[in-house]
């Protein structure tokens, strides 16, 4: 299971809709977890999160790298091979301080441009049900 902790209110509106459609198609170990913190909030509850050899932590940020989504999907499948619990950070509309940074496995930006973070959230469902794709061998991706 990936456990996404996001800044904000729960999924409504377009997005939840798009969320939902790839959240019916995810099978474990791909299958969202979400935990949605008030962004005032978000901070304090990231400083109890564990970010320790238990947890693969990946932290969306548009400082971050940005990767291809077979290179995604191979991150996924190593954290789990090693049985790590996937963990995807989703900031506010302020990001995440250099310190929640720095403490994640992996910064990941999705591009050069920056998203709100309604719209970061359809791209994790997306890019995640795309990872579970490549890494069964199905028809969603083409390269």
């Amino acid at each position: 299971m990936i456990k996404i902790i996001c800044g904000g209110k729960k999924n409504s509106g377009w997005w939840a809709d798009a969320i939902d459609e790839y959240e019916k198609r995810l099978r474990k170990p791909f299958n969202l977890e979400w935990e949605f913190v008030d962004e005032d909030k978000l901070i304090k509850r990231l400083e109890g999160l564990p970010f320790d050899s238990k947890s693969y932590v990946i932290c969306c940020d548009e400082r971050g790298k940005n990767i291809s989504s077979g290179e995604y999907s191979s991150l996924l499948t190593r954290a789990f091979t090693n049985s790590k619990e996937v963990v995807i950070l989703i900031g506010g509309a302020y990001g995440f301080p250099e310190n929640v940074r720095e403490n994640a496995d992996f910064v990941w930006g999705f591009s050069r441009l920056v998203f709100p973070h309604a719209l970061a959230r359809v791209i994790v469902a997306e890019q995640t049900y795309r990872a579970s794709q490549i890494a069964i061998g199905g028809k969603y991706h083409h390269e």
